[in-house]
């Protein structure tokens, strides 16, 4: 049972890294704002982002999301990782079966 949560949790933090970063891309690349894919990846990074949104002050708008976005991004992956790799280790060991 530990082992499967540790995998949904180092998927989901996966899965959050990547709408954020997705979310990067398409704005670093100017990507339509009014299309609804790219509003809706970037509405849903911007709520994962939440009050890390604008941890550093730095006057290039692009290059200030991809820092302040990317460093949430690295803290999920990290944060998954080591919750996941808690719960494995809790989880019991299986022993082989002697035949």
């Amino acid at each position: 049972m530990a082992l499967a949560l540790a995998r949904l949790i180092r998927t989901l933090a996966g899965l959050i890294a990547l709408v954020i970063v997705a979310a990067i891309v398409l704005f670093v690349l100017g990507a339509n704002p009014s299309n609804a894919v790219v509003s809706a990846i970037h509405d849903a990074g911007a709520w994962l982002v939440g009050p890390f949104k604008n941890l550093f002050s730095i006057h290039n708008a692009k290059l200030a999301m991809a820092v302040n976005w990317g460093l949430v991004a690295l803290v999920y992956l990290v944060a998954g990782h080591i919750i996941a790799s808690l719960l494995a280790r809790m989880s019991p060991r299986r022993r082989p079966v002697a035949v």
